[in-house]
């Protein structure tokens, strides 16, 4: 008999032998397996290379529009954050 993890099992849970698992369940089963496989160097290359693509694909104007919103949403967190401490 194969042992299962925990992890596995609770994609199991409640369901019936047929059913399915959701997408979403299953990119996260899958992520899960991907992390235990692989170190911060691996991830660090497919960084570099999603990034050296969107750069290939992309003009100037692609990243100063995020940039902006980016600082946008980093403001409203910081203002959101000062309020719930005052």
């Amino acid at each position: 008999m194969v042992a299962v993890s925990r992890d596995l099992r609770r994609y199991n849970y409640g369901r019936k032998k047929d059913d399915k698992l959701t997408r979403e369940e299953s990119g996260e089963k899958g992520g899960e397996a991907t992390a235990k496989s692989h170190d911060k160097d691996f991830y660090e290359k497919i960084g570099k290379k999603g990034g050296e693509a969107t750069a290939k694909s992309h003009d100037k104007d692609f990243y100063q529009e995020n940039g902006e919103k980016g600082g946008q949403k980093g403001g409203e967190a910081t203002a959101k954050s000062r309020d719930k401490n005052s």
